[in-house]
């Protein structure tokens, strides 16, 4: 079954597009966090991150930078950007069509990402054992 994304791709659903190419599709979100806020998505259906072959990730997260530059350019008052992307429910994706959330950030915009800070709580040994558990993981 197509998600809005499949849609907004297949030309379905009218995209404010910003960038297309082969492998992505660029577009205002509509909720429009802050001025600029811009999807993408890879035009290849995957649902998250996880998903993600190798090939798939290089040619779809390498058009981030082109597409933030572009951003930043288009308005002298954006004094950074964030770049967002949940994945899984339990991490707030509410479309299951992977896509990055590019939001300028300007002054006093109000936007805010909690980032609460438990260092003080975490011992050395809890590091080392996240961090060899996590690399013990990782796929050639």
């Amino acid at each position: 079954m197509a998600d809005v994304f499949d849609m907004i791709v297949a030309g379905d659903i009218l995209a404010y597009k910003v960038y297309e190419d082969d492998d992505v599709l660029a577009f205002l979100d509509l909720s429009q966090v802050t001025p600029g806020h811009t999807l993408v998505v890879p035009k290849t259906h995957v649902a998250d991150i996880f998903e993600y072959d190798e090939a798939l990730a290089a040619r779809v997260l390498s058009k981030l930078p082109k597409i933030a530059r572009a951003i930043k350019a288009s308005d002298e008052n954006i004094i950074g950007l964030n770049i967002l992307s949940n994945n899984g429910e339990a991490a707030g994706q509410s479309v299951f069509h992977s896509h990055f959330h590019l939001i300028p950030r300007y002054a006093n915009d109000g936007f805010d990402i909690p980032m609460p800070d438990h260092s003080e709580q975490t011992a050395e040994d809890t590091y080392k054992a996240l961090a060899a558990n996590i690399a013990s993981h990782m796929e050639d």
